[in-house]
């Protein structure tokens, strides 16, 4: 590195800030991206959008594909559809939790909106992330992916899931078994610790989807306590090889 770019990345640090070219080992979204591309994944179930950040960021580091959003939260859910109302390529469900059956539930609000879940959340995640407290409830129709997937399913030859339900994933993927054999790859949030009560924690999901027949991809950061530098929560990458 030459003395120009040290200088650079000084300054921007003191700051606060950092540089990174964009490849994958330096960008999740771009890392993901390029698995993608070498799966030639042509249409991404995008389970629990909030506002449409994950997907936001996909086309931004170039996915041309298909997405199709899931959001739960009518706030989120209004953002999200107005977010996707210029991609002709993205398509955002009626508002709708993902679970294991068909029916309604009532999900928590939390603060951020991000760390909205059906299940209670623990002490250490409230902890941990100030703005993420509940402060309200809302009943919302519950659906399988088996339910409402298979439609948009019907013309894609290799569909990947991803799953940002908030401790639920164990659920969504049970509401899943009849689509599941079509899915090619997952991206879903691995909580080394629990976050929300009664959730399944990191091994019991790398487990689960191994019996499924996918294998770990990659590992991404994700949620780390800002009071001691703890890794609560990862996001990982598996596909079927």
């Amino acid at each position: 590195m030459n003395l120009l770019k040290v200088f650079i990345k000084s300054a921007v640090h003191k700051i606060g800030f950092d540089l990174h070219r964009l490849t994958p080992s330096s960008n999740p979204a771009f890392q993901l991206l390029k698995a993608l591309n070498h799966f030639d994944i042509d249409l991404v179930l995008d389970v629990g959008a909030n506002v449409g950040q994950f997907a936001l960021e996909l086309r931004s580091v170039g996915y041309k594909g298909i997405l199709v959003s899931f959001e739960p939260l009518s706030a989120a859910h209004t953002t999200l559809s107005e977010a996707a109302g210029n991609d002709p390529m993205w398509r955002v469900h009626p508002r709708s939790a993902i679970g294991d059956h068909d029916g309604e539930i009532e999900i928590n609000i939390a603060g951020n909106s991000v760390s909205s879940s059906v299940l209670p959340m623990t002490e250490l995640h409230s902890s941990a992330a100030e703005d993420s407290a509940y402060l309200g409830v809302e009943s919302v129709p519950l659906l399988r992916l088996d339910s409402a997937a298979p439609t948009y399913l019907a013309k894609s030859r290799h569909p990947f899931l991803k799953m940002d339900t908030q401790g639920f994933e164990w659920q969504v993927l049970d509401g899943a078994m009849a689509i599941l054999p079509k899915i090619c790859g997952v991206l879903c949030e691995l909580s080394l610790v629990p976050l929300y009560e009664s959730q399944r924690l990191w091994m019991d999901m790398i487990q689960r989807l191994k019996s499924e027949g996918f294998t770990l991809w990659s590992i991404q950061k994700g949620f780390t306590d800002p009071r001691d530098g703890r890794t609560l929560q990862v996001d990982a990458i598996f596909f079927r090889l």
